[in-house]
């Protein structure tokens, strides 16, 4: 495999989008936020007045989304994780994002992608798996926090139901559920700064790329 494939899943404000960032910067990779796509398609379906749970209309966005254009403020507000939760069930979306992740994964070189199903269905050869947690308190925290800075008017509370309700809808749907992949390296980020646990995943992902480097072409490390 010529790719070198960083694969950060996680569930939100877990802290994998900090990591991957770093993780691209050390390795000189592109970085592919892909919970942004689905919040997009979300968005946009929203601000179209369509309805999140229509999926023949939020599979024709996610056809239109362009990773190039992902910089929209709209797509980071508060409100925009949960239509990317309700558009993340449906099938139809899921296949028409899966062939625009896998061409920015296997771009010449690799790339680095975080999300919730990346090592277990986007890139299940990926070289190198991170599965970051932390608990919900501290992820609504987090969250709660970063809203609140931007702007937002929200309760830690309300933001931990949102967590709490976000988990469950990607754990159980049917289509590519959150979850671990089984070679995936596991880390808690609840205790740890993000310094800590960006030099955790460093240390992870050179083991991975010392392997990835040894293996014949054409043949994977996990």
């Amino acid at each position: 495999m010529s790719a070198f494939i960083i694969a950060v899943d996680g569930p939100a404000a877990s802290g994998k989008g900090t990591i991957a960032l770093r993780l691209g910067e050390q390795y000189g990779l592109p970085v592919l936020d892909t919970g942004l796509l689905y919040r997009a398609v979300g968005v946009t379906l929203v601000r179209q007045g369509g309805d999140l749970g229509d999926e023949a209309a939020a599979a024709a966005v996610a056809r239109r989304i362009d990773v190039r254009r992902l910089d929209d403020p709209g797509f980071r507000a508060l409100g925009s994780g949960e239509a990317a939760s309700r558009v993340a069930t449906h099938p139809a979306v899921r296949d028409a994002l899966y062939t625009l992740q896998r061409a920015f994964a296997t771009k010449p070189g690799g790339a680095v992608i975080d999300g919730r199903d990346i090592g277990t269905v986007i890139c299940p050869e990926a070289p190198a798996k991170l599965f970051i947690t932390a608990t919900p308190k501290e992820r609504a925290r987090r969250r709660w926090l970063q809203l609140t800075a931007a702007g937002a008017v929200t309760t830690y509370e309300e933001v931990l139901d949102d967590i709490v309700r976000r988990d469950d809808r990607d754990a159980r749907r049917p289509n590519a559920p959150m979850r671990q992949a089984d070679d995936a390296v596991l880390i808690d980020t609840t205790e740890l700064t993000i310094s800590a646990a960006a030099d955790a995943a460093r240390r992870i992902v050179e083991t991975a790329r010392a392997r990835w480097s040894k293996a014949p072409q054409g043949t994977t490390s996990g």
